[in-house]
């Protein structure tokens, strides 16, 4: 029997119609975003290829400070796993087993380093029969409602050479503080960080749990430098996201060389097994910014695998530097004269007279003279604003380097006065006075309550999310539209495949 096709579409002609469905109906639903954008989902501590596709593995930045409050005490603190959506569950955010996170120190200057703080963790699992990462509201670190528990120890290494002359565990089995999972399941995350930070019997503070990301900066940069015309500035754009934060308070003694020479260098790296059993490293960061706006893409992989100790490699990314030109071909800021000896100093070497070691090796890492005592009066702005504590003399929590690194670039140091910057001058939430400083994670609740946030309607699962009668709002209606739209496209899809199948029936 010949099919009759004359006057009804072909498969061609059908898919296209199918296809034009599918179309109305995957925009009617985008249609509901686009009237209100989500928060963009940039990046910057994604700063190579290989390690951007492993963010547990990701060191994000690496703060030196003398401390505050207990200046004859230096903290050390380094983060992982950038860009933590708080209400990402159920597995949530937990350092992996398989890793090995250290934080290296140099006391001598010679891009070797002399001790090394590693960080290794264990997971315990209370109930594999349910998908919640908390089966009840969390109290304390010990609550049987905590489903998934870890812990960690710290190894601290001395090294001679770049091999490993003694090792010295100072802290055994220590609990984790969790992700903070919202404020049903977590109703006191400060109470739980307290309990999480524990004073080691070496004399050291140790935290180990999750923060507010205190790195705060526009990253809009990757937009041709802040969208061609310094438009795109402004927003903190790792407001709102968490870290996973290591972070250790020593007795400065334990760290420098002696009086006479108190400045040390500070680098962190993460290290996985590879499919042999054998341990790559994968993640190296000392200075903030070098790997995601100084080296090359052809060579941010085998950056975050390398030493300081082969940083010559690296040189002329630094005496050559790109962003310069970038920024006199978009805004015709005349770049420095090259090559940038300024900028071997404050990445490379140290500033003579601040924090230079003696006989340095050239080595990119955090340099911190610990004889310089905490600030009075903090500035944002570090040494550029006479404040020699902060950075680029260590790195304290609240300076704002990507100000500080923008107006060296652009040759602050020599001569090319200016006051370039990114409008982002200080961290959304407010550090800490004592240990461990950072600021408590943001919650993966929306508001000071479980069910209702600020300035929201009342909604709740038993009623579909829906809002009471009369209280619809813009949002609400633009819900309904994209709704009402892709019940359309549903209705036009039902009815094609009754087309089609009954053009089947007459062909049989």
């Amino acid at each position: 029997m010949t099919a009759l096709t004359g006057s009804l579409p072909g498969r061609k002609g059908l898919a296209a119609l199918l296809c034009g469905a599918l179309a109305a109906g995957g925009l009617a639903a985008a249609g509901v975003s686009l009237l209100e954008p989500s928060r963009a989902s940039a990046s910057s501590h994604r700063e190579a290829p290989l390690i951007s596709g492993q963010p547990e593995y990701d060191n994000t930045d690496v703060y030196a400070f003398v401390s505050p409050d207990k200046p004859d005490t230096t903290t050390l603190v380094a983060n992982w796993v950038p860009f933590e959506e708080p209400a990402g569950g159920p597995n949530f955010y937990p350092f992996p087993e398989d890793g090995r996170y250290d934080i290296h120190i140099d006391s001598d200057g010679d891009a070797q380093g002399d001790l090394l703080y590693r960080w290794t963790f264990k997971t315990k699992i209370r109930n594999g029969n349910t998908f919640l990462y908390n089966t009840g509201p969390v109290t304390s670190l010990d609550d049987p409602d905590l489903n998934v528990n870890q812990t960690y120890d710290i190894d601290v290494l001395k090294l001679d050479k770049q091999r490993i002359v003694s090792t010295t565990k100072i802290a055994d089995d220590l609990p984790i503080a969790p992700s903070h999972v919202g404020k049903a399941s977590m109703p006191d995350y400060k109470k739980l960080r307290d309990q999480a930070a524990r004073q080691l019997g070496d004399g050291s503070t140790s935290y180990v749990g999750q923060a507010d990301d205190p790195f705060f900066l526009d990253l809009r940069v990757f937009d041709l430098l802040y969208g061609g015309d310094l438009s795109e500035v402004g927003r903190d754009t790792l407001k709102g996201y968490n870290v996973n934060t290591v972070a250790l308070q020593v007795p400065t003694a334990k760290l420098v060389q002696s009086k006479k020479q108190p400045v040390i260098s500070v680098w962190s790296t993460t290290s996985r097994k590879n499919a042999s059993g054998k341990w790559t490293q994968v993640s190296r960061l000392g200075m903030p910014l070098v790997n995601e706006v100084v080296v090359p893409r052809k060579d941010k992989d085998k950056f975050n695998a390398s030493s300081p100790w082969n940083d010559a490699d690296f040189l002329p990314y630094v005496t050559k530097p790109e962003l310069p030109k970038l920024i006199e071909a978009i805004y015709k800021i005349k770049a420095p004269a090259e090559p940038r000896k300024d900028l071997v100093s404050v990445f490379l070497t140290g500033v003579k007279g601040l924090n230079m070691p003696p006989n340095v090796r050239p080595a990119e890492a955090l340099r911190l003279n610990t004889s310089i005592p905490p600030s009075a009066d903090p500035k944002r702005l570090g040494v550029l604003d006479g404040d020699n504590a902060g950075y680029p003399n260590g790195r304290r929590l609240a300076d704002d380097v990507v100000d500080i690194s923008l107006q060296v670039v652009e040759g602050e140091l020599v001569g090319q006065k200016n006051d370039l910057g990114d409008a982002v001058d200080a961290n959304d939430m407010k550090f800490g006075d004592t240990f461990p400083y950072v600021a408590l994670p943001t919650s993966g609740s929306r508001g000071d309550t479980a069910d209702q946030g600020a300035g929201s309607s009342p909604r709740n699962a038993l009623n579909g999310g829906t809002a009471p009668a009369g209280s619809a709002t813009e949002d609400d209606s633009a819900l309904l539209i994209g709704s009402a739209a892709a019940a359309g496209a549903g209705v036009l899809l039902i009815g094609l495949g009754l087309t089609w199948w009954r053009m089947r029936r007459r062909v049989i």
